[in-house]
């Protein structure tokens, strides 16, 4: 099981205290310090679309010119951004077997998980 995220945001958090008190280990990737790569982007996208993993309400989406928002259209824009802006990813991302599991619900997290 792989967790990816960045330790400061709040919603990354509570799925690894989660995580923690459900006795399940896991590998953290810390999009700031670990370079995703444009396959793994790819992985993400073929199994739950780029809409779902750009996080259109988050701080580093609004920050984002208008023109560079505008742009992001399909798949392979959407990854272009997501590569030179990791924190642009809707947080967590939680890798199961395969399976991905965007954001943190403790009801999605159970149902896959217990």
């Amino acid at each position: 099981m792989k967790l990816y995220g960045i330790p400061n945001c709040d919603t990354v958090k509570k799925a690894r205290v989660w995580l923690t008190e459900n006795n399940f280990d896991y590998e953290w990737y810390d999009f700031k310090k670990n370079v995703l790569s444009p396959a793994l982007i790819e992985d993400w996208i073929a199994d739950c679309g780029w809409e779902v993993l750009v996080n259109r309400q988050g701080t580093t989406w609004r920050k984002l010119d208008e023109a560079c928002k505008a742009s992001v259209m399909d798949a392979a824009s959407a990854t272009t951004l997501m590569l030179a802006n990791p924190s642009v990813i809707k947080r967590p991302v939680l890798d199961y077997n395969g399976k991905i599991i965007v954001g943190f619900k403790p009801e999605t997290y159970s149902a896959l998980l217990l």
